[in-house]
């Protein structure tokens, strides 16, 4: 796991109700304000990305029953997402990469509640990196899969007049609306409530990093042997390609 220490980070979130923003610093502290659809994300050093054999947005085709997250989501993201099912309808997993949030929350709540219908499996293999905005994204799996090395990052958010959820009554719709999405991918109310909180007992200038371990205490998981047979049953039911990998050193479009 990557210390906080040498994290530089920059996280921007706007909600419509109200706005938001979610900031994660350590040493080197760099925000930025965006447009009203707002977003957030965290950034860290990539992953290893793979190209596949197409690309969607943030997603790679891997092979047709698996995709990738490698990017932050947009409001272009929901209709890069129904795209690439409806051209690989066969698609079973989201490994999820290298995944530093989201650019537009309220896009980013619809393509987890995409994931959630399409019947995605998430994955977090070794060394993936799942960040702010895309843990959402990665508890929309109809089952979550995290392997020994991936890692997470949680913080509260803040809004444009540095109020953070605190600041807010438990029940307001802001609060709610959290909590709301975490029941409606499989947690109980009181599971949901005390997820939320646990993200935002970490103020918005710092960031709390979770392991593998920490992620599975949250949501439960099934045993490595159960994994490992249904991973195999589902990247052997196709022929899959070698995965190619981008130049670490440009950025992914």
């Amino acid at each position: 796991m990557r210390g906080v220490i040498s994290l530089i980070v920059c996280i921007v979130s706007l909600f419509a109700l109200p706005a938001h923003a979610r900031t994660v610093i350590s040493v080197t502290i760099v925000e930025e304000w965006v447009d009203d659809a707002g977003g957030r994300f965290t950034a860290v050093d990539p992953a290893p990305i793979p190209q596949g054999i197409a690309r969607f947005g943030p997603f790679r085709v891997i092979d047709p029953r698996r995709a990738a997250l490698v990017d932050a989501t947009d409001a272009r993201t929901p209709r890069a997402f129904a795209a690439m099912i409806r051209a690989y309808p066969h698609i079973t997993m989201l490994e999820m990469v290298e995944c530093p949030g989201t650019d537009d929350d309220t896009a980013n709540l619809m393509v987890g509640r995409m994931i959630r219908a399409a019947g995605l499996i998430t994955h977090v293999p070794a060394h993936g990196s799942v960040r702010s905005g895309a843990v959402e994204l990665f508890l929309a799996g109809k089952e979550r899969w995290i392997d020994d090395g991936a890692e997470f990052a949680v913080h509260s958010w803040q809004d444009n007049y540095g109020r953070e959820a605190r600041d807010f009554a438990a029940d307001s719709p802001v609060n709610r609306a959290y909590v709301d999405y975490y029941q409606s991918m499989g947690m109980s109310a009181p599971q949901a409530r005390a997820f939320y909180d646990m993200t935002n007992s970490t103020p918005n200038a710092d960031a709390r990093w979770l392991t593998a371990q920490d992620m599975r205490g949250w949501i439960g998981q099934g045993s490595e042997r159960q994994r490992a047979v249904r991973y195999a049953d589902v990247t052997t039911q196709v022929t899959a390609p070698k995965i190619a990998y981008l130049d670490l050193g440009r950025s992914i479009p």
